[in-house]
Order: structure tokens, then sequence, then C-alpha cells
């Protein structure tokens, strides 16, 4: 993957990942768009056996803390396989506005596909020790509070913030209790 940001070398150390989608579009708005990325994020955690630890999904991107073996290529599944569903949720409710803009970010050198969803790679940053981690769960939970859209971070849906309070999230987390790594 060209577009690679960052690497992830070792596997046993969870990583803080953020995606962003492609010249900041606001898809994730859509809240049937911001069910896919859920669903996929079961779907990782379920059959991919990847340790999901924290989440936010915000309107143009979402930051998760991930742990598990062959993270780079499940990552890139996970990308391929939600921009599959959500322009396929477009095209079925005729969103053409959408699908004309998707179509013109995309690259010009990219002729395997019509459209572009994500902007290529990802961000990661592996996350050693308990101080690490916590911080970053905090600046997941804390995304939708520093924009402005809620007061506290357990009243933002599409985020992890509810689970770590001892309320039901959207999803199931594996909850960090101490020793990342």
């Amino acid at each position: 993957m060209a577009g690679r940001r960052y690497k992830i070398y070792e596997e046993q150390y969870p990583y803080f990942i953020t995606c962003n989608l492609r010249f900041g579009l606001p898809l994730f708005s859509n809240p049937s768009a911001a069910a896919f990325i859920l669903e996929n994020l079961e779907f990782l955690q379920d059959e991919r056996k990847v340790r999901l630890v924290a989440y936010v999904i915000m309107e143009n991107h979402f930051h998760a803390i991930f742990q598990g073996k062959n993270l780079t290529n499940k990552i890139a599944q996970f990308k391929s396989y939600s921009a599959r569903r959500i322009i396929d949720l477009f095209r079925m409710n005729q969103y053409t506005r959408w699908l004309k803009r998707l179509k013109s970010v995309k690259p010009s050198h990219k002729s395997d596909s019509e459209f572009q969803l994500w902007e290529e790679g990802f961000h990661s940053k592996q996350i050693v020790g308990d101080q690490m981690m916590i911080q970053k769960i905090n600046y997941i939970h804390q995304n939708p509070v520093k924009r402005g859209y809620v007061d506290a971070p357990e009243h933002w849906r599409y985020s992890s913030a509810r689970n770590y309070t001892g309320s039901k999230g959207l999803i199931s987390v594996d909850l960090f209790r101490g020793r990342a790594g």
C-alpha cells in the first residue's frame, strides 16, 4: 500500500489508528454510513480477532485503538469493504451529489475504481504503556467535545465513551484496565 503513512511493525502492541475520508467529506453524518463502520468494527472483532479498545466515528474520519495480527491488511480490507457498502448505499438512495463528489476526488491515476471514499493509507501510532493508552482513549472520547458537538463524551452516540462509563455502547469494546504493553 503506497499511501500508508505509518507502518505497524510490532503486532503485540495496540495501535492508535486514524482513517480519514477524502478531502474531509462529511459522509459519516449519514447515520446509515456510520452504521456500516460500526458493523465493520464488530466484524473485525468477531471474525478477524482484532481487539478494539476504543473508537469514535466523526463526520469525516474515525479514530480507534486496535490490536491484532496482520493489522495493516485487516484495516485495508475494512476500508475497502466499508467503501463499497457506502457507495452502494449512495447509489441505492440516489445520492447523486455525494457520488459526483466521490468521483471528483478520486485521483486520476486510480483506474481500478470509479470513486474514492478514503484517503490513502492510515495514520498509526504504537501505544506503549498505560499512560499513553489512557491519553489516547481520552483523546478519542474528547474528539466530539472539542469539536463542540456534545458537552460530554458519553453523549456522542458513535463512540466507546459510553462503554467506559458503564453504560451500553452501540458496540462492545475490550475495556482497557491497565497494562498496555
